[in-house]
């Protein structure tokens, strides 16, 4: 399931527990789909901000991915 599919399906359960109470499956599911979501999106940033070099006063350069270790989260 790639993230498009995932977010239609977390928004689908979302409208779906507007109109009634989800089950515990389709809760799990939520829960779930959430957690990837995030997870991915965290994967993402990391991955942006590990590619950042800044330009210390001193004309230095300093790359964010040396600076602050590799970090999985």
């Amino acid at each position: 399931m790639n993230m498009e599919e995932r977010i239609a399906r977390i928004n689908e359960l979302y409208h779906l527990s507007q109109k009634r109470e989800l089950t515990a499956v389709e809760k799990e599911e939520q829960g779930r789909l959430r957690w990837e979501y995030i997870n991915s999106i965290k994967r993402n940033l990391r991955s942006q901000l590990d590619n950042i070099d800044i330009i210390e006063k001193d004309g230095s350069v300093t790359h964010l991915k040396e600076r602050y270790g590799d970090k999985n989260d």
